[in-house]
């Protein structure tokens, strides 16, 4: 199982797929949301088990790694 503080990947849950730590949302939920122009609160409403303080860490996790990279 691979985890970090905000995301955990663990093949029992979901396939393997990346999900938001406690949870059984996917990451890629939150970011569909965002791509399709939702806003956060309107993920965070649909999927009440992510708190906001878990998606504002995973787009700064997001950034800090993509920034890095460059």
């Amino acid at each position: 199982m691979k985890t970090s503080s905000v995301v955990t990947a663990d093949p029992k849950i979901l396939s393997g797929e990346p999900c938001f730590a406690g949870t059984r949302v996917p990451v890629r939920a939150l970011l569909d949301y965002i791509e399709g122009g939702e806003t956060l609160d309107a993920f965070l409403e649909q999927y009440p088990t992510v708190s906001r303080e878990q998606a504002v860490a995973f787009f700064e996790q997001g950034t800090e790694h993509l920034l890095a990279a460059v």
